[in-house]
């Protein structure tokens, strides 16, 4: 997207985000019907304060959004890499998880 290069299921730290670019320092993560379980939420918030101290943003999308609204999510994503570009390569704030 945009010539940036994202991998899927990239291990970092002690997990594994479903897509990652690293030039970005940005993760999305596609939200499944088990993360809104209270035990998967409090895990996926913990991953996401572990990827934010070391300076990794994420992106969450949950299925339905990406099954039914798949224009809105490329939107999300390229918002963040035209903020990534205007700031000079610096990664913009994303809202908390």
């Amino acid at each position: 997207m945009h010539g940036y290069d994202f991998h899927r299921q990239k291990p970092i730290d002690e997990y594994i985000v479903d897509f990652f670019c690293n030039r970005l320092q940005l993760a999305i993560e596609l939200d499944g019907y088990s993360h809104q379980t209270i035990e998967v939420w409090e895990k996926d918030v913990k991953k996401t304060k572990r990827f934010n101290e070391i300076g990794i943003h994420v992106l969450r999308f949950s299925d339905q959004q990406v099954l039914k609204d798949m224009e809105n999510v490329l939107r999300a994503i390229e918002d963040y890499i035209i903020r990534f570009e205007e700031n000079g390569n610096t990664p913009p704030s994303v809202p908390p998880f």
